[in-house]
């Protein structure tokens, strides 16, 4: 949804719902659920208030499996138009980390969808806290199937090292 600057009532302007986002997110498996945003013009500033609510599938990182995660994060950025030509150096501050850029006359709100919903997504996904993961030796799930593997296959790279301790154990 591009929403034009200049057309932002001095009141701001309400988003609420998913109608206003026909395809959000580059990848279709993910589904906003729903949307709430207010979004305010400052003069050339705007900020963009609000909250979302999507399904994402992940993979899990232990054991592989499927799962969908549900997020909801707390949107508040603020944009500033970009600045036209080159400008000076200067040093940023905290509060200019926290501010996006604008150009011309129209704000995404679409993209800032995605990535707030991307944002929100953990770095290391589990289907759920106390996944068991895979078995190392024959690759089962261990939250489905009892392993009944006993012994570890030695990691090759610690080959050297082992035969190190070997000769100094002699």
């Amino acid at each position: 949804m591009l929403v034009r600057i200049s057309e932002i009532p001095d009141e701001g302007m309400a988003v609420e719902g998913t109608e206003a986002f026909p395809r959000p997110f580059a990848d279709l498996s993910w589904r906003l659920e729903n949307v709430s945003l207010s979004v305010q013009k400052d003069r050339a500033d705007v900020t963009v208030q609000g909250r979302l609510e999507a399904r994402v599938p992940q993979t899990c990182a232990r054991c592989l499996d499927p799962y969908q995660i549900a997020v909801a994060p707390e949107i508040d950025a603020r944009f500033v138009p970009a600045p036209s030509g080159r400008a000076e150096e200067h040093e940023l501050l905290a509060d200019d980390l926290e501010t996006d850029v604008y150009s011309g006359d129209t704000l995404d709100l679409a993209s800032l969808i995605e990535t707030e919903t991307t944002l929100a997504l953990p770095m290391k996904p589990l289907c759920r806290a106390d996944c068991r993961g895979l078995c190392p030796v024959c690759g089962t799930s261990r939250n489905t199937t009892a392993c009944s593997c006993t012994t570890r296959v030695a990691d090759p790279r610690w080959a050297p090292l082992e035969a190190l301790a070997g000769r100094l154990a002699k």
